[in-house]
């Protein structure tokens, strides 16, 4: 299984990737932000992807919108990384198409676990 990781925050990026790889058969993509996302998607392929709602230049909405228009990442699922909690946010992302959120800071023990859960 691939994942991919759009997220501006290296810190997040290091954490979550040492954790999904931990998991077991997982390889991790990593991307600093929407547009080197959406380009390494296309690209990698990932079965997942795991995106940053908060970041410069090209927010997690505005990345999902073009995964979403590509042939490549159309289908692909999307679960949001966020700092957002507040209930009709979490709302908003599910409309925007995500397969889920899992909420910042994570479990680094669970987040492979998690993630697979929300794609099953």
């Amino acid at each position: 299984m691939k994942v991919l990781i759009i997220d501006d925050d290296a810190d997040i990026r290091f954490v979550a990737a040492m954790s999904l790889r931990a998991g077991g058969g997982i390889e991790v993509i990593e991307a600093s932000g929407g547009l080197v996302g959406v380009r390494k998607a296309r690209e990698e392929q990932p079965d997942i992807i795991l995106l940053d709602m908060m970041m410069p230049l090209m927010d997690g909405a505005q990345t999902i919108a073009a995964l979403r228009m590509q042939t490549e990442t159309a289908r692909t699922p999307v679960i949001f990384l966020t700092a957002k909690t507040v209930g009709a946010e979490i709302q908003r992302m599910k409309e925007l198409g995500a397969a889920g959120v899992l909420i910042k800071p994570f479990d680094p023990r669970t987040l492979a676990a998690d993630v697979l859960a929300l794609v099953k």
